[in-house]
Order: C-alpha cells, then sequence, then structure tokens
C-alpha cells in the first residue's frame, strides 16, 4: 500500500519503550511495516497557540494535498507513466521521502516559534498556488486556442474547415456570371441522384467515410433553383467563399500557436516538478507540525511521545486499527472511536477521525484521477 498512517503514543519510561512495544504488537505480526518518524524539539508556546495552531494547520492540511497533481496530469494528457516519474519530493519518489524524513532545519528553523514556522509554510504554498494559477490560466488559454483551431479541421464535411481541402483553381473567380458552390452529398445517395453527376461542371474534391465533397459551376442566377433541388435530394451546400488572405491567415495562426505551446510545455512541466516537490515537502512537514502540536496536546508537558511511521498490510487493516485500540485504550478507557461522517454538535473534527492515538493519514497514491 502507498497509504501511511503517522501516529504519536506517549512515551513511556523513554520513547524507545514506545517504539518497541508498538512495534512489537504490529510489525511482528505482520500488520504494518513500521518507521521511526523523527520530528525535532520545536517551540511549544502557551496552550492557547496550540489550540489555535491546531485548527490552522488541518485546513493548511488539507490546502496542499494532491496540490497540483491533477493539472500535471492534465499538462501531460492524462499519462500515468509521464506523471508518475515527474512526483518527486527532493529528487526521490514520495514513498522513499517519507519514509525517510527529515526535518528541513533551512527552511523551517526550529528555533522560531510553532506560529511563525506554520506561516512560513502556508505562504511558501500560497506563493505556489498564486504561480500554479497564473501560469495555468496562461498555458489553458493557448492550449484552448489552439484546439478551437484544430477542431475546425476534424469532424464531417458538414462542419470541418475546408480550408485545407480545397485548392484555388477549384473555384471560378472574377466573373460576373459565374460562381462555384461546394456541395456535400451523402455517399447513399451517390445512386439516386444521376442529375448530379451527369453535370460537366460537377468535380469531386475530397470524400471521407460518408460523404463527399463536390464543387459545382453554374450560372449566379441559378443558384437559388441549385439550392431548392439540393435540399430535395438531401444535399448540402456549404456556405463558403474562397479567400486566400484569411486561408493564409489562419493556417498562420495555427502554426504560431502550436509553436507557442510546444515552447511552453518544458518549462511547465519542469516547473510543476520543481513546484510539486517543494509543496509535497512542506505537506508531509504541516503534517510532521501537526503530530507535534496534537501530541502536545493530548499528551501534556514536558514534551514526551513518539512519532511513528506505520505502512499497513493491505489485508490486515481492520486489525491493524483494532491492535492500535486495544494498545493504547489505557490513554482514555471512556473514548471510543470517532468517524469523521458522524453528526456530533458541538465536536469539530476537522473531517478527521478521531483515535486515543495521535493518527494522521498520508497517502502517496495521487493518480486516482477522478
Amino acid at each position: 500500500m502507498t497509504e501511511f498512517w503517522l501516529s504519536s503514543a506517549p512515551g513511556e519510561k523513554n520513547c524507545q519503550q514506545t517504539w518497541d512495544k508498538m512495534n512489537m504488537a504490529t510489525a511482528q505480526t505482520n500488520l504494518s511495516t513500521n518507521h521511526k518518524f523523527n520530528i525535532p524539539e520545536l517551540k511549544v508556546g502557551t496552550l492557547d497557540v496550540l489550540v489555535g495552531l491546531s485548527d490552522e494547520l488541518a485546513k493548511l492540511d488539507s490546502f496542499v494535498e494532491r496540490f497540483h497533481v491533477y493539472y500535471m496530469a492534465d499538462v501531460l494528457e492524462d499519462s500515468r507513466d509521464k506523471v508518475q516519474e515527474n512526483l518527486l519530493a527532493n529528487g526521490v519518489d514520495l514513498v522513499t521521502y517519507v519514509t525517510w524524513f527529515q526535518w528541513d532545519m533551512a527552511k523551517y528553523p526550529v528555533k522560531q516559534s510553532l506560529k511563525n514556522i506554520s506561516e512560513i509554510m502556508s505562504n511558501q504554498v500560497s506563493q505556489i498556488d498564486s504561480d500554479l494559477k497564473a501560469r495555468a490560466s496562461a498555458y489553458n488559454s493557448l492550449k484552448g486556442n489552439l484546439q478551437s483551431l484544430e477542431r475546425k479541421n476534424v469532424g464531417s464535411l458538414l462542419t470541418r474547415s475546408l480550408a485545407d481541402i480545397i485548392e484555388k483553381d477549384n473555384f471560378v473567380l472574377d466573373s460576373e456570371y459565374l460562381t462555384t458552390l461546394l456541395v456535400v452529398v451523402p455517399k447513399t445517395s451517390y445512386p439516386d441522384c444521376e442529375w448530379f453527376f451527369i453535370c460537366s461542371s460537377v468535380r469531386l474534391l475530397f470524400e471521407d467515410q460518408d460523404s463527399g465533397l463536390f464543387s459545382v459551376a453554374l450560372f449566379r442566377k441559378a443558384i437559388d433553383d441549385f439550392k431548392h433541388k439540393a435540399r430535395e435530394n438531401k444535399f448540402t451546400v456549404r456556405d463558403f467563399q474562397y479567400n486566400e488572405e484569411e486561408m493564409k491567415a489562419d493556417k498562420e495562426e495555427m502554426t504560431r500557436l502550436s509553436t507557442d505551446k510546444k515552447k511552453q510545455f518544458g518549462p511547465l512541466v519542469r516547473w510543476l516538478k520543481v513546484n510539486f516537490s517543494e509543496a509535497f515537502i512542506a505537506l508531509i512537514h504541516i503534517k510532521a507540525l501537526r503530530v507535534f502540536t496534537e501530541s502536545v496536546l493530548r499528551y501534556g508537558l514536558p514534551v514526551n511521545f513518539q512519532a511513528m511511521l506505520l505502512q499497513p498490510n493491505k489485508k490486515n487493516v481492520k486489525k491493524l486499527r483494532k491492535g492500535l485500540q486495544d494498545r493504547y485504550k489505557h490513554l482514555d478507557s471512556s473514548a471510543t472511536v470517532i468517524d469523521a461522517s458522524m453528526d456530533i454538535p458541538g465536536l469539530n473534527l476537522s473531517q478527521q477521525e478521531y483515535y486515543l492515538y495521535v493518527y494522521y493519514k498520508i497517502d502517496c497514491n495521487l493518480l486516482e484521477f477522478k
């Protein structure tokens, strides 16, 4: 499983004893694979600050999770392999980063207060989010304009652009009496329309799976009669005026947009890769800060708890949960597990299950798109 349970329990005689007992109850019974999760000594602050920070970190955690994976998938056209190879944190895959987590002292100085560290994290991810919106807006606009032009060149002959099909010599131009109409004829109608095909002025220009595109040279005064006859036979006369300059401009615009998209694609993917890494690193530090804050609020001072990272065995998730519940039921004999879906007035669970031990989920499987 790529899901981890970031947990903590109060130190007993020492934190190593807490770790050994938890490990014996879970890893040695094949319920999970466990790792110590190192959180440095942080400044505790006042109770009021801790309570307020707990709520702020919950909101920040929710904001950062799966930060811009969906947009990276959109840019890379939902190619799972391409997205996966770009989902790295500090140059390594997400599971490796989480299981070997080390606090980044340079980014988040431990000598500062918990409040200041939280603000550093919040400002960092807010800036990434702001930059992402600006870059995404520019790229999406370019991509949308290109797709709009490309759609004109696909589809049936009834709707698609004809600029890449017709040529100048298909038309009678600069004539006072003659003109050229373009007519779409269903292939199923070919056998029944001898009157149309025997005309010497009719030329087949292009065929797709369902229809043929024909040019018809005729007198201008006969246009209305011809269109009436065409409708009776379920032909479609396309409204098209040959304009070489407009056709050239459309082709040049498509070339320009295609070139601009290619130029922006590489830098955008590199930016997404770098800033996904930054956002994920921030996310794990946010969860570490949540573990520290919640552990102090739950277990009291002096700070004495062991943070642990459990990777559940997929077949034994329920057994693992029950094993942890039994292991730590002494922390609050009157408490029961509360699910976040339960509506309990006055109790703010922040969409997070409540257990007797501190618990937060980390899911490294970010490719479940929708």
